[in-house]
């Protein structure tokens, strides 16, 4: 059979899609065809979407806060629930603000906060994959992307600076991995996905250190379950920031945000 025969018409990927139980396979069909350049590369797609991988990760890009993003193999999707989070940022960002986006996978979330609020970004991953696509969509708005644990990486005069910072951090505690959607579980890295015991170690360890870098008057913001947030605002208290618990039913987002007040 030739390539051509394998997916002859846009029922077929159609068909082939919602065989392998893509829910939305009408629309991922589009959004393959319209990819493809040929029919091979057509027939090679529809196969690793069948086999599993993120939709996103076949075609190379996510729509995040109104633009495609760049995403490669082996690194972490930005869930649409996050541009909630970018939404406070952008909210709570002074003129000219400085960001900094920690954990910051594909940098969707930091270059999203820069396009609407101009100004200082550093986006930092330990994930050598994640600081690669990041440079793809932070350095094109005049972001830097630093490769390193946290704030590790970040340059010293940064210190007390601060007027915006996001953190992403894996929330999703270690027993609950298996239950994620295969598609998250098999083809994203582990270390975005594993909060430790809890789910809040890495939040944890992010709150800690953010006195040093916030400026008065900063904020952290940080993506957590509705669940977990209760936990989270105590961890933010706890290190001298005032916490708010922000909640978007619509999108299943929770948004922990904390000022520090000196």
């Amino acid at each position: 059979m030739s390539v051509s025969e394998l997916y002859p018409s846009p029922s077929s990927v159609v068909s082939a899609l919602r065989a392998a139980g893509c829910v939305f396979a009408e629309d991922e069909a589009d959004l393959l065809i319209s990819a493809a350049r040929d029919h091979r590369e057509l027939a090679a797609m529809v196969e690793r979407r069948v086999v599993g991988l993120p939709l996103e990760h076949v075609l190379g890009w996510a729509e995040f806060c109104g633009v495609r993003v760049a995403v490669d193999p082996r690194v972490f999707v930005p869930r649409r629930r996050s541009e909630f989070l970018v939404a406070r940022a952008i909210a709570l960002a002074p003129p000219r603000p400085v960001v900094v986006d920690l954990c910051c996978g594909s940098g969707a979330l930091g270059a999203a906060v820069l396009r609407a609020a101009p100004g200082e970004l550093h986006a930092a991953d330990i994930e050598p994959a994640a600081v690669r696509c990041a440079r793809r969509n932070v350095e094109p708005v005049g972001g830097r992307v630093h490769e390193g644990d946290l704030y590790d990486p970040l340059p010293a005069a940064l210190a007390g600076r601060v007027d915006v910072l996001i953190a992403n951090a894996p929330y999703v505690p270690t027993g609950e991995i298996g239950l994620l959607p295969p598609e998250a579980r098999d083809f994203e890295p582990l270390v975005a996905l594993d909060g430790g015991a809890d789910g809040l170690d890495i939040q944890r360890r992010v709150t800690a250190g953010a006195g040093r870098w916030l400026a008065p008057g900063g904020v952290l913001l940080v993506e957590t379950s509705e669940r977990q947030a209760p936990r989270t605002a105590a961890a933010f208290a706890d290190h001298g920031l005032c916490p708010q618990i922000a909640v978007q039913e619509e999108s299943d987002a929770t948004v922990v945000i904390g000022t520090r007040l000196r």
